[in-house]
Parts: C-alpha cells; structure tokens; sequence
C-alpha cells in the first residue's frame, strides 16, 4: 500500500524504526561513551550525587560528542550526504561511503588486542587489512576499548579526591570524632580544590585531547 506521495509504508515502517536506533548508535559509534562515563566519575569523585544533575551530564556530554565527531560528521556530509541529496550516487553506494570516516575514527580508538579479540569470537579469517574487518566486529570492539580508557581516566580522577578522603578521616580519628562521618569535612574541600585547578577546563581538555 502506497501513499499520496508514492512512500511505500514498508519502507515508512522501516525508516520509524530505524529511528529508534540512533540513540544506540550515539552511544555506540562516537566518542558519547567514554565522555559521560569520565563526567560520571568525576561526579562521583566529589562526592556530589546529584550536582550536577544527569540532565546537564548529559547535555554536556552530548556537546562535547558533537564537538568531538565534528570532522567525521563534516566527512560524512561531504563524502555521501551532498551526493546523495544531488541524485549523484544511490542509497547504498551513500551508505557505504558514510560508514567509512565512521569507522576510520573507531578505528584509531580501538586497540588492537580488543579487535583481535572480537575477530576471534566471529571466527573471522583471512583479516590482513581493516577493510577485512566487518563492522558488526569493529563495534564491540570499540566499545570495549572506549570502556577501558574511561575507567582508566576515572582512576586518574579518583586520586586526588581520595587523598582527601583519606586525610580528613585521618584528621577526625586523631581528634577523636569519629561519630562525625567525613564526607560532611571532605566535600567542601574536594569541590575547593576542584574550582581552584580549574578542574572542568582540565577534564575537558584531557577527554578532547584522548581522542586521536
């Protein structure tokens, strides 16, 4: 069945659902990840449940996503969006070249021994060039490897604040309140030191520089 304008409502049905995929594609293809995971740390570093809110996580790290991915999506524009909408080159053919700056960007976060990994789980053979490696193979593995390098700036962010931590528990034991729980002590100095170091123009930088 077909509509006044000649849409096929398969094919409507189709695009309604591939919709629905673009969150996971968000979270999945781009640099999303490893940002809200790294402002999630930070957050629970300070010791500030809820400031910032998750709205505003979000939302920051969404920008930052955008801002990240601006060159592969400006690619993308160029290599299969302009053509497409010119009636230059088909539906698959713009498919095929939108995926390829895609992939070139997983591709330099990925580690080599998590695509291997997901190479051998696939029992995929005869892999000698990137091209040999499909992409439903390169996903997990960039998610993995996006993973492993959010937790390790987490850790890096931990650090500080767990000296803190440690040292105004230690301070409270050897005056003996000890009914007084430390976080109430330590928070004002962890967002302190925060603000002092300028601590988000350090995390931002540091996540935008991590993407090579």
């Amino acid at each position: 069945m077909k509509g006044p304008d000649g849409t096929n409502a398969v094919q409507l049905l189709l695009l309604v659902g591939g919709l629905t995929l673009i969150p996971a594609l968000l979270f999945c293809v781009t640099a999303f990840t490893r940002i809200i995971i790294v402002l999630g740390f930070i957050r629970q570093g300070m010791g500030t449940q809820s400031a910032p809110p998750n709205q505003v996580l979000v939302g920051i790290a969404l920008f930052l996503t955008i801002f990240v991915m601006a060159p592969t999506f400006t690619q993308i524009k160029k290599d299969a969006i302009d053509p497409l909408q010119k009636h230059k080159i088909t539906q698959a053919q713009a498919f095929d070249r939108g995926q390829k700056p895609l992939r070139e960007f997983m591709f330099r976060q990925t580690r080599t021994t998590d695509l291997a990994l997901f190479v051998k789980l696939g029992k995929i053979k005869a892999v000698k060039t990137r091209k040999d490696v499909p992409t439903y193979v390169l996903i997990p593995a960039f998610i993995i490897s996006e993973l492993k390098t959010a937790f390790q700036i987490g850790f890096l962010i931990f650090l500080p604040f767990l000296v803190i931590d440690l040292v105004v528990s230690s301070t409270l034991m050897s005056m003996g309140m000890v009914m007084l729980p430390p976080v109430f002590i330590s928070l004002p100095f962890k967002i302190l030191l925060f603000v002092l170091v300028d601590g988000w123009n350090l995390v931002t930088r540091s996540l935008v520089e991590s993407f090579h």
